[in-house]
């Protein structure tokens, strides 16, 4: 072998991500991706949102169903309304439910009441 000429390396370098995993492994792309996803900068981070995120999904899950049983109620009380010969929509128990989720949640409870209402009674 001449001076120019040179063995192929046979050792790597072990350098690793902030996450520990080794540069390149599929460990590392992983890591890439959760810390893309989550916008995290640490793979700590990362584990604590995709974690709390989870923790979101099911709670979401959750409000959904409760919305769509809460929609559902109020058929059956429009349903009883109506067929007693009242009115579609009762405006002041409207108001009180407007007022309970401005009270608990400001003004952005009030937007969420609305959804309900008419998700509950349709567009009026």
């Amino acid at each position: 072998m001449t001076a120019l000429e040179t063995e192929p390396a046979t050792a790597t370098a072990h350098v690793t991500t902030t996450s520990g995993a080794p540069v390149g492994s599929a460990a590392d792309r992983t890591a890439d991706r959760t810390a893309e996803w989550t916008g995290a900068r640490t793979g700590d981070a990362a584990r604590v949102i995709t974690g709390a995120r989870e923790r979101i999904d099911t709670l979401d899950d959750r409000i959904i169903g409760l919305i769509q049983e809460r929609t559902a109620v109020s058929a059956v009380i429009q349903e009883a309304r109506i067929t007693s010969g009242g009115r579609r929509v009762n405006l002041a128990r409207e108001m009180e439910v407007l007022g309970h989720y401005r009270d608990a949640l400001g003004k952005p409870g009030t937007t969420l009441a609305m959804a309900l209402l008419e998700l509950g009674r349709g567009r009026i």
